[in-house]
């Protein structure tokens, strides 16, 4: 171990040195090195990723960078968000492990965590929604996630005693949070060096943005509640280039800016990221495929993903509303009537601010630094111009009309509105 005691980035040369110094990553190969490759395949805005395989085994190791590696070294990023990543795969794991990859191994000195390699035909959904692959079992998947991960880190369960030593040892995750503060609620609502948009086409729109004070109002509301309510363990990017795919598998990975946070955005980001889908599907219709059954699919899957989680959140509430969560006392909360009004109090709650999270994500990824493949791979400029159109009038409607808003079935009727 002596050559990795400080920090530096591996190679596909240096890692095989490094795994043959760690037993439990040298151990899933059979100790053995002769057949090995070794590819690195980290398409993201951050890390380094590695595929490490031979007959006998295979992981993942993925190590975080000093910098944010899509823009370069003139913007440093703490590379400690790898301890916070391995603390969220793990926590996770135990609250959901059919939909989280085992994590094998973590070095915090260099950064770097070693687990399960999601082997052929999983792809990143984002892919699969760009391909026009459906997923039956997708919407299934993704609430049982999220209804685990945000009840069980949440005060419905736990005491606060525990709930306030885990804010406190997230709370070391600030960095990672300033990111999303800076580039969702912040750059795309004034001139940024960052911001980049579909031009000339969307000049207009950007500026429009820019010059929206309700939508302003509205998005400081969201800041806020991003910065200041400690509600459960968040993924904290959970948009669909995070979660890996087959028709049977649904795996969600990458929890690097994890940390207590507000339920609604984990939601929120999963299904404004559909949303954006649905409106890009147009710009890669064809002749052959007009995509307009596929359109309802993505809707349908909204539909049920919202559903659903209401559905098991609320089931697990009921499960243990006599149990140690500090939030709702039994003592207090001990009858079916006012059970019923709390619930319903709180997942309204959860609904409006999920859209505006949505919606706040929506907004970043057309006119914000960092965009999206679904939209980004339409080759015909115009044709583009017009789903990122389309899906930023209802990002900015969703945004400040949020709480007009009851039901998951009036959002599908909006976003075939637009």
């Amino acid at each position: 171990m002596s050559n990795f005691s400080e920090f530096k980035p591996l190679n596909e040369n240096t890692l095989i040195e490094y795994i043959k110094s760690i037993p439990s990553l040298s151990s899933k190969l059979g100790n053995n090195f002769s057949d090995i490759t070794v590819k690195e395949v980290g398409d993201g805005n951050l890390n380094f990723v590695f595929i490490v395989s031979n007959s006998t085994g295979s992981f993942v190791l993925k190590q975080a960078l000093p910098y944010v590696r899509c823009i370069g070294e003139s913007w440093p990023m703490t590379k400690e968000r790898a301890y916070f990543e391995s603390l969220a795969l793990k926590e996770e794991g135990k609250l959901c492990p059919q939909h989280v990859p085992e994590v094998y191994h973590f070095d915090r000195t260099m950064s770097l965590i070693g687990m399960r390699y999601l082997e052929p035909p999983h792809i990143i959904l984002r892919k699969g929604l760009i391909a026009g692959v459906e997923y039956p079992l997708l919407a299934e998947h993704m609430s049982d996630f999220m209804a685990k991960t945000l009840f069980f880190t949440s005060l419905l369960f736990r005491s606060t005693t525990e709930h306030k030593r885990d804010v406190a040892e997230f709370c070391g995750n600030v960095e990672l949070c300033r990111l999303t503060e800076q580039v969702v609620f912040s750059d795309p609502y004034k001139v940024s060096e960052y911001n980049r948009w579909n031009s000339p086409y969307l000049d207009q729109d950007a500026k429009a943005v820019r010059e929206d004070n309700l939508l302003k109002l509205e998005v400081a509301e969201l800041k806020s509640k991003f910065c200041e309510r400690a509600q459960a363990l968040i993924h904290g990017d959970l948009h669909t280039g995070s979660v890996m795919v087959t028709r049977e598998s649904t795996q969600v990975i990458d929890p690097e800016f994890a940390f207590y946070g507000p339920i609604g955005f984990d939601i929120g980001a999963f299904l404004g990221n559909l949303i954006l889908a649905y409106y890009s599907q147009d710009g890669h219709a064809d002749q052959a495929n007009d995509r307009k059954g596929y359109k309802e699919w993505i809707l349908k899957t909204i539909e049920d993903t919202w559903n659903l989680f209401h559905h098991k959140f609320t089931a697990l509430w009921d499960e243990h509303k006599n149990g140690a969560g500090e939030a709702y006392l039994p003592a207090i909360y001990n009858n079916p009537e006012v059970q019923l009004l709390v619930q319903k109090k709180y997942i309204t709650d959860v609904f409006h601010d999920s859209l505006g999270f949505g919606a706040a994500k929506m907004i970043r990824r057309i006119i914000g630094v960092a965009h999206v493949e679904d939209l980004e791979s339409i080759a015909d400029a115009g044709k583009r111009a017009t789903c990122e159109h389309r899906a930023l009038n209802l990002a900015k409607t969703l945004l400040k009309e949020r709480r007009k808003f009851e039901s998951i079935s009036e959002i599908v009727s909006a976003i075939q509105q637009f």
